[in-house]
Parts: structure tokens; sequence; C-alpha cells
């Protein structure tokens, strides 16, 4: 498999430390508000490499973190009268929601910020006693410039982020460019004891302590939006390597942004949107394949008009699917795998091995289903189709849809009302039999009468 590697800025043959198990860190949320739909992205992008990787039958040790404390945190409790635990508690229910709405797998482990202040600490004391940190005034700051691959990520020379770096009110730093690891205790603040006095971790330092923690000194891949490319990766880099000594992640990938309606998403433009509110029009689904039915790198567009056209598209693979079961139900028996189950599958797989091009891959499930529907416009027969469907299943799994398709309750009420309705036909009772069909309507499902039986689709 080739990655774009941002560190090299160049596809790179992946290879594993560990050819039995990939190491993967990805950064969450801030757990300060609902996510919103640029926070989609990287959720469900690398969801998809990490269930790649599982179907190509390789272990994931998969890490994502929670930041549970920080300034918006503070703001937000301060806000509302309530603590920042109970902030972060809510907020993290609240991502659960939206993240199984999306269908992302839950994190190998999602550690939390707060959970990991002696790691923090222990990693602070290291960068210290190596000449790289200091304290100053309560607070702990790394020495940028002694690090001397600082900007190795960003491709930015120092005299460039010399000129963005700034010293804000209240720190007192050797250097502009110099970041903090520790921030000193306000009044009303959360704080932990430390030797440098009560206090927080600042924002970066977490992401390496917890790395180190739950992956080991190197890790296999780094992922994030690109936004966080700087500071914060270029900062974990030069944390981590200069505490530990070796190469933090050999692998950085960074998924594109988001616009809406063709304009960067921001509060103040009014265009900023949660997950929760598109999902309360749209459902989940549609979301999921918008984040990946571009390939990751590129920037995507948010409008309705496209997250209809989502919808449409995935309707086309919901009704394949159906059809696969209704014809299996009236097949002859016998029958083996067509060769153009082979041929699609090839296909996925060289685009999912091509820098995780998901746009490709896609394409590749749309012409699978294409072909599947003519297999079963010419007669296939139940062997062919059970091999179609197993198919399909794989591939949809990989990308993560097709995931509302079953709901056996609602399923077996769907059946017994169509029975109900062919026993009224039957009895010429044609006025129950419209009145079944207007009420199936209603709960979204269309009837077709076929020779083979009655079929039913989700409008």
């Amino acid at each position: 498999m080739k990655i774009f590697n941002t560190l090299t800025r160049e596809k790179q043959e992946f290879v594993p430390i560990d050819e039995n198990e990939v190491k993967i860190y990805a950064c969450g949320p801030t757990v300060y508000n609902y996510i919103h739909i640029g926070n989609a992205r990287p959720l469900c992008v690398f969801d998809v490499l990490r269930r790649y990787l599982e179907w190509r039958g390789i272990n994931v040790r998969f890490v994502q973190n929670f930041t549970d404390i920080d300034d918006k945190l503070i703001k937000k409790a301060n806000e509302e009268g309530i603590t920042v635990p109970e902030v972060a508690e809510r907020y993290i229910k609240e991502f659960r929601v939206d993240s199984d709405g999306l269908n992302v797998k839950p994190a190998t482990v999602h550690p939390r910020a707060t959970e990991n202040i002696d790691e923090i600490i222990s990693i602070i004391e290291t960068l210290i006693e190596k000449g790289f940190a200091y304290e100053s005034g309560g607070d702990v700051y790394y020495r940028a410039k002694m690090f001397k691959e600082y900007g190795k990520l960003s491709h930015q020379p120092l005299e460039d982020l010399e000129s963005g770096a700034r010293i804000a009110v209240g720190e007192i730093k050797e250097d502009p460019m110099d970041f903090c690891l520790w921030k000193g205790a306000k009044p009303g603040e959360p704080k932990w004891s430390s030797p440098w006095g009560d206090g927080r971790p600042g924002w970066h330092i977490e992401c390496s302590a917890m790395s180190c923690r739950y992956l080991g000194k190197t890790i296999d891949i780094h992922c994030g939006g690109q936004d966080l490319i700087f500071p914060h990766h270029e900062n974990e880099i030069a944390q981590s390597e200069a505490a530990n000594g070796q190469e933090f992640a050999r692998f950085w990938m960074h998924n594109g942004f988001i616009n809406v309606d063709n304009r960067k998403m921001s509060k103040s433009l009014g265009n900023f949107f949660t997950v929760r509110d598109v999902a309360e029009k749209f459902g989940y689904e549609p979301i999921r394949y918008l984040m990946i039915s571009s390939h990751y790198r590129s920037p995507i567009n948010y409008s309705i008009d496209i997250i209809e056209q989502g919808k449409s598209a995935l309707e086309r693979l919901y009704n394949c699917r159906d059809r696969i079961d209704f014809a299996v139900n009236h097949a002859e028996e016998g029958g083996v795998a067509p060769e153009f189950i082979e041929a699609r599958k090839n296909e996925f797989i060289a685009a999912m091995e091509d820098d995780l091009n998901t746009a490709d891959a896609l394409a590749a499930v749309f012409t699978l289903a294409k072909d599947i529907n003519m297999a079963i416009d010419a007669g296939a027969k139940k062997g062919e189709l059970t091999a179609m469907a197993e198919a399909m299943d794989e591939l949809t799994g990989v990308l993560g849809f097709l995931y509302n398709r079953k709901n056996d309750s609602i399923d077996a009420e769907i059946e017994e009302l169509i029975a109900k309705r062919t026993e009224a036909r039957k009895a010429k009772n044609f006025a129950e039999a419209d009145a079944i069909r207007d009420k199936l309507k209603e709960m979204g499902i269309i009837l077709e009468d076929t020779p083979q039986g009655v079929k039913w689709t989700r409008a």
C-alpha cells in the first residue's frame, strides 16, 4: 500500500514496524460542544483506513484521544455554572452518539488528557532535564529553536514560522517561538500538582504523552486534519523526538478541508453546521458518504444538493442489495461466483492501495452493483447470488456503508403487512389491499408486484 506522507511530501510504500500490528494515533475532539461536519471528515476517513487494513488481515491498534481540559471547556463550564468534568462527560457522550451514527468504530483506546497527568508530567520533566524546556513563572515552555528539525512537517522555514509567532498576555517566554507545556493555575480553574506548582497541561503535550503510553515511542501512522499540521503536529514531533530520542511517527496523513457552499466554514459567516444539525435533516449515512466520496486529501464542498445526491447514490446501493435478497428467495439452485466479482474486488483493492483512494474504490462498488443488477435480470442462480451478496457486503463494509439495511423488527412488520395485502387481493378485497399499500407508503415502503412475488424497497 502506498500512502502520501506529509512529512516527505510523496507517496511511500507503507510497511508497518510490526507486520502483525499497525499502530495509529488520531487526534480526537476537544469535548466542549457537538462535533461539526469538519470533525466528521477525519473520523470517517481514518475509520475507512482502519477498516481496510483489518479487511486485509492486519490487526490495528487505533488510539484517539479526548481533550477534556482546555480553555474552551473552562469557558463553557463558567458560562453554564457547572464543572469542567461535567462539560467533558456530556460532550463525550454526544460525540459517541454522532460517531455511532456515522458508523465509526470505537477506538481501541479513547484516552483522556486528565487521565494521563502523570505521563504528561514525566515527559515534561525529561524535556527539562535535556534542556529542551524551562520553567518560567509557574509555566513550562518548550525551546522550539533548540529542536533543529523544527518545521520539518509543515515544510516552513524557521524565519516564516518566527514571523507568525507572538507572546500572549501573561506569558513569560525566552523566545516568541516557544510554546507552553504546562500552565500555572489560575483562580477557579482545574489544577493538578506538579514539580512547578499547581497547574494543568498545555494542548500539544497530551498527545505526545498518550501516544507514547498506548502505542510506544514510534508509531506507524499519525493522522488528522490539515489544520493540525502546524502548530499541533509540528509541536508533537518536537516534544516526542526530543524526549524519546527517536522518530515519533513514520507516516503522517492529513485530510483536506471542508467548504460550505464553496466558502470556508466559519461561525462568523453563519455557515457552521454540527453533525447533529445535518443528521437530523438528512440522516448520518449521507454525511459519511460525502466524507469519503472524494479523495481524502482533496477539499470537499458541503451543500444541500450534494447531500441529496449522496442520499440518492446510497439508495442505489441499498436497492441493489435488497434485490439480491429478494432474488435469492426465488432463484434456482446451483451457480458459482461470477467472474466480475473478482475483477471488481481487484479494482477496489488497487484504488485503496493507492493512497486510500476511496473515490475510485466507491466507483468499483457502483460498477459491482451494476453488474449484479444485470446478472439478476438475466436470471442468476442461488450460488451466484450468494457470492454477489458476500462481495457487496465486504466492499461496502470496508467503506462503512449500508449499515442501516437490517432492522429485523421493522422488516418483520413490513413482511406481515405485505402478506395481509396478498391475502386481501386473493379474497378480492381490493379496498383493504389498497389501504395496506397506502400504509406501507407512509412508512416509506414502495411495493412492486413481480412474477416472483411482491418486492419492496425503501423510498
